[in-house]
This record gives structure tokens, sequence and C-alpha cells, in this order.
């Protein structure tokens, strides 16, 4: 009778079946395992496993899923509970394909596995980066409590296994150029490392317990980062615990001596990545790691620590287990674009949904309205509402079709370009000023696509492509200007309506059309949520996660890392459009704002409370804010920093208190050298609608004493 290998027990611990598998293969078994594709070892039976799957805002590129709003309109939620219930959703459905694709015969397939290069936590320092859409914004805060709660519904909340793995990237200090991330060197001080780049990755690994970290492409201080002693073995699993794995970005190893010039060739570059922690090559440089142990560049025990972390991930998957045994196992294919989430795809796109201006209270609009003209080159194209990284749904609904849907029987809705997305093509003067004489409102929907933005070589617009993905300006593109000068021109009432992953610079539009709204790329239920919030059946309560620059002349170089002047964090001039600002159609009155303590010692907590009470005549979410100022600082800090947020629902002349849990580590200072220090003085805390400096946020400050104690 041949005994049962304990790595086929599933009743023994992870640890010893990971040991015993790892002990019976050879050394070239074990490199092939650290490859992103890696094959199957037949006699031990470990089957071939594709770790590259994507689930940006739904899972992407492996047929039917549900699309969510880009990361980017996520973030604009501000609402970290509904987030953690799209992750959920998203890695129910992960679940369900990966388990339909196994029955086909496809376990191994790439983009049906378990392994998810997701969320993307990296600072939106500057618009112009074409990844952004990608991102949850430029606050470190807000993109930790968001990628925070992904990272958790992906991962779910089994005591013995996984659901999915989640890979917060790019790790770290990787905002752009696109086509210099090969090259680039990240040069950025010890503070705005600590302060503004690493607390998002921290809290994922700390709080969310993320089983997995990508590297970036770039150099960071002179480090490559897949190589990075400093990023992975110091800060990573030095400091901060991680037990996970590392995987590099798809050639980043290779890049270490084709581009960086920091290693000679792949087996010194294999050897460097691995022995300073990076244990999964997407890419084709670590079968060299076969020939750098036989040079002495790295140790086979070096190898086993690296294959040991792969294959713990994979067990804890359930991977070789019986399904009976694994949950997760059980999600039936049938949740796959449920109307539960599809409804939430629908929930979460109108959470998303930023309201900019309504001046005179042009929104909402009627729905028996005699006639709607809706323009503009995003009007009636599925593109805009996908953002990158996305899946495919045969739902997607465009804002025309949204507002067809919408309005009364008896109401007239016409539509047309207006103009190209991007292309330099004069517009149709004559034709517009025929469709819109009998109207009673005009719906221009103008802004970015995905062809203008994005990843190193995806853009496909040859107006974007000198950018390499990012973006040379942030106006509106083309002459989607002229085109709504015109329509305003006309004398009918007009509502600006934006998609993008990033920025515009709308000056001219701030201050001359009544209405705006920003959409970003809504997912497949963005006409819809649209709908409802121009016709009223939704409130809307959005609130930007980036700064709106006036112009780029407010914007340090791109290839400057320092914070200084970038974000609201750091920019003393006044932007367009403020970081964390977003409109309602009621309003909403704060009062009460109290402090458990007014003075507080250097490693205590504050408690602070207030109320809030909705002022108008319908209900609606407010997204309260607290931030905090330094007001006597021995080094530079931001000048305000967001430290909590709550979105609520209110009944018209409701009040809910609210409170928050103020630690006196969110009062930190940092050195130069990126040390971190809470040192006695007053601080100003506020919570309002928005930044406290903005009158329209209602906010309200006490000021807070830390002493010596």
């Amino acid at each position: 009778m041949t005994k049962t290998p304990s790595y086929l027990n599933p009743d023994l611990p992870v640890a010893t079946r990971v040991a015993d598998l790892v002990s019976r293969m050879t050394l070239d078994e074990k490199v092939s395992q650290m490859l992103h594709e890696a094959p199957a070892i037949a006699r031990l039976g470990v089957p071939a496993y594709n770790w590259w799957n994507e689930c940006l805002h739904g899972v992407g590129r492996a047929g039917q899923a549900t699309v969510f709003p880009q990361a980017i309109g996520l973030a604009a939620s501000f609402d970290p509970d509904l987030m953690l219930r799209v992750a959920d959703a998203i890695s129910d459905e992960a679940r369900a394909k990966h388990h339909a694709a196994a029955r086909l015969g496809k376990a191994g397939a790439q983009y049906f596995g378990l392994t998810y290069w997701t969320p993307n936590i990296n600072i939106f320092r500057d618009p112009r980066w074409g990844r952004g859409q990608e991102t949850y914004g430029e606050d470190p805060y807000l993109t930790a409590r968001m990628g925070v709660a992904f990272v958790k519904g992906l991962q779910g909340n089994d005591k013995k296994y996984l659901k999915l793995v989640a890979t917060p990237k790019h790790y770290a200090v990787h905002s752009g150029p696109e086509p210099e991330r090969h090259t680039f060197d990240a040069v950025v001080s010890g503070r705005d490392l600590r302060e503004t780049y690493l607390p998002a990755f921290q809290a994922c690994v700390t709080e969310g317990k993320a089983m997995s970290v990508m590297g970036a492409y770039n150099r960071t201080n002179g480090e490559v980062c897949c190589g990075s002693r400093t990023l992975l073995a110091d800060i990573l699993r030095g400091e901060w615990g991680f037990d996970g794995y590392v995987v590099s970005d798809c050639g980043a190893v290779g890049d270490f001596h084709l581009h960086h010039k920091v290693t000679a060739n792949a087996a010194e570059s294999a050897a460097l990545a691995v022995r300073n922690g990076c244990e999964l090559n997407c890419g084709d440089t670590f079968p060299a790691l076969v020939q750098a142990v036989r040079e002495g560049l790295i140790t086979e025990a070096e190898i086993d620590t690296a294959v040991s972390r792969l294959f713990t991930v994979r067990f804890k998957l359930g991977m070789f287990d019986p399904g009976e045994r694994v949950p997760y196992a059980a999600i039936p294919p049938s949740v796959v674009r449920c109307k539960r989430h599809v409804w939430l795809a629908r929930e979460m796109a109108r959470e998303s949904i930023v309201l900019l201006k309504n001046a005179g209270n042009l929104l909402p609009l009627r729905k028996d309205l005699k006639a709607v003209a809706v323009i503009g080159p995003n009007a009636y194209a599925p593109r805009p509402l996908h953002g990158n990284y996305h899946g495919y749904s045969p739902q997607m609904v465009t804002p025309f079709e949204g507002i067809v849907g919408a309005v009364s029987a008896g109401t007239d809705v016409t539509y047309d370009e207006g103009c190209p997305l991007a292309a330099d093509r004069p517009v149709n003067e004559g034709r517009l000023a025929w469709m819109v004489n009998h109207v009673d409102v005009i719906i221009a929907v103008l802004g970015l696509a995905p062809a203008l933005e994005g990843e190193e070589g995806d853009t496909d617009d040859p107006a974007a492509a000198a950018g390499g993905g990012d973006r040379l300006h942030i106006n509106l593109p083309g002459r989607q200007e002229e085109l709504l000068r015109k329509l305003h021109a006309t004398g009918k009432p007009v509502v600006l309506v934006l998609t993008g992953g990033s920025p515009i610079a709308i000056p001219w539009a701030k201050e001359n059309i009544p209405a705006i709204l920003m959409t970003w790329y809504g997912g497949e239920q963005a006409g819809a949520a649209l709908a409802d919030v121009l016709f009223g059946d939704y409130n809307p309560a959005g609130r930007l996660p980036v700064t709106f620059p006036r112009s780029l002349d407010q914007l340090p170089p791109f290839r400057d890392y320092a914070m200084q002047n970038r974000t609201y964090r750091f920019l003393n001039e006044e932007p367009l459009f403020r970081f964390g600002f977003g409109l309602s159609y009621t309003t909403f009155a704060y009062s009460n704002l109290r402090l458990s303590k007014a003075t507080i010692g250097g490693k205590e907590s504050v408690r602070v409370t207030c109320e809030v009470t909705n002022a108008g005549e319908r209900a609606g979410d407010e997204v309260a804010q607290l931030y905090v100022s330094d007001l006597a600082a021995s080094v530079p800090v931001p000048l305000r920093h967001l430290e909590g947020m709550r979105r609520i629902h209110l009944k018209p002349r409701q009040t809910k208190r609210l409170r928050f849990t103020l630690r006196a580590a969110q009062l930190a200072a940092y050195s130069e050298e990126g040390r971190p220090f809470v040192e006695p003085g007053e601080f100003r805390i506020a919570v309002g609608g928005g930044q406290p400096e903005d009158p329209a946020s209602g906010a309200q400050s006490a000021v807070l004493t830390v002493v010596e104690r």
C-alpha cells in the first residue's frame, strides 16, 4: 500500500505540506514554479498554473463579468463599506469563473486563476499620468482605506482558505512618465517616501493582510524596485512583517540588465531579485536562476524559501485539496452578472458621480420634458464606460441609452456626436443649430476615453500617441471645448457630463455652463446611474479623489517626485476644483464639534464627535471628512491631510451624530530621513463636507493641543 505524500494530506499544517512538496523537487522544477506561467510537474501531481489575473474593477479579460466603475470612480464614492461589497462580488465571480474553467479543462488558463494583480494603490500625484485612472486618487489616507477594503473583499474571511489573492501594486514610488518606466529613477526624500508613497502599501499589508505585492518597473533612489533591499527586505518584510510573496511587473527583472544597467546579465538580475525578496517573475528571466546557483550568485536554500512562499499561497487557496473542503469552490457560475451584482454596479456608479456645479438648481431635470438633445463623442460610445483592465458585459448602458430609458414616453430624445473625441475636425454648427432648436435642455457628454490615457502603449488615438499613455495636456481634447461653446451660444440650458479617469481643466465651462457632472469611466451601468442623477432618482454625493488644477502651470515638472506643490496636501494655489469636493441636491449643516480631550500626550488618542443635519427637503448622502493641520510644525508638513471620513444617508431634517477616533500617530510629522514623530504643539481638527478652506464644506474646527507626558 502506497503512503499518501504529506503534501496531499489536507489535515496537515500548510507549512508541513509545503516543506514536503518542495523537498521532492529538483532545482529545475523549483525554478520553473517561479515563473508566472508555471508548468505542471506531472510526477508530483502539481498542475500547471498561470499566476497572471486581473480584476481592477471587475474580473478582467476573461469573458463575461460584471463591469464596475473604474478604480478612480470607486474612490470617488468615499465609501469603503460599499467598496468591500464590490470586491466581495468580484471575488465571487472570480471563484465561479475559475471553477467553471477547470470543469472545461482550463484550470491553468490565464485570467481564470485565483491570484489577482490588483489593487493599484500608487499615489496619483500628477494628472498627466495615464494610469492614474487605475488608482484611488492622490491622498494616502483615502487610498489606504479603499485599498484595505478591496484587499479584504478579494481575499475573504475564512479561517483556513483564501478566497483569492490580492496584489497591491506597484511597489513603490511609481506614477510615470509611462514611456520612461523601464529606465526611470524616482528620486524621493525619506519624508515624502514615508509620508506619501508608502502608507497605503503598509495598510494593505498590515491591516488588509495582502498575500502578494507587485514591484514597480522603475528604480527608487537608485535601487530597482523589484530587487530593492530597502523596499523588499528592510521595509516590506522587516518592518511590516509581510509573509506573502512578491511578483515582478512584467519584464521588470529583465529591465535590470537591459535598461537600468544595474546588472550585467539575466543570471545576475534574477539572483538580485530573489535574494532581496522577489519570488515570482512575470517574464522570462528567472530560468537563469539555475545558472545563478551554479555560479554561486544565489543558493538553492534561497530558492527553496522563495518557492515555499509561492506554494504556501497555492495551498491556502485550496488548489491541492478536495473541492468539498474549500467553501469558495461551491460558488456557482450563476453569480456572474447576477441581478444583485448588476444592481451593485449601478449603485457604485451612482455613488461615484460628482456634482461639480448646479447653478440655479438646473438639476435634477423633469422626466416629462418635451425634447432633449444628447450631444458629444462620449454620449453613445461604450469605450468610455470601460476604463482599462476591464471585463466584458453584454449590457453596457451608455449615457444616451440611460437617458432614453429614463424620460417619459412622450419625450423626444435626439443624439449627435457633435465632434470627434480628439481629432481636429470642425464642428458642424448648422446641424447643431437645427438639432437643438426645439429642445428644452442639451446634455453634452464630453471628456476623455481610454484611447487618450492609459498604460504605456495602450493609447491608440493619434492625438495621444506622443504621450506614450500619459497626457501632454489636461484640457478637453480636440474640438470639444469649441463644441461646448457653440452649444452654450444657442441659449439653451446645457448640462455638461464629463467622462474620464483623471482631472480635466475646464475653467471656461466652470464659469459659463450651469450644471457639470464628473462620471469617470462608470462601468456597465454608467448610463443608468447618470440618468438616475440627472432626473432626480438619486441625489449625488460623490467627491473628487484628485485635485482638478486650473492648468498645467500649477504643477511642477512631471518627472519631479517631490511632493512640494503637488496634490491638495501641498498645493498653495487655489485649484479649479478641490480634492474632496462634491455638491448635492440638498444642503447639510455641521454643528457641535467636540473633542473628548483638549490636550493629549504624544501616544494617546482623542475622540472627535459632531452632528450633521440634512437642512434641505430632499434625502441624500453626505460625505463627512476629517482633516488635520499642524499649526506650528518644526519640519515641513502637509497644509492639511485627510484622517477620517464617513458616508451617511440622511432624510430631510434628519440629524446624525458622527464619531471619529484620531490616533496620535495620525498627527505625526516626518524628519527628512522619514522618521515619524509627534511633537508638542497645536493641531486644527476640522470636520465638514469637504476641505475646511472651502466655504461650501460647512466645516467646523477645534484646536487640539499635544504635550509631552
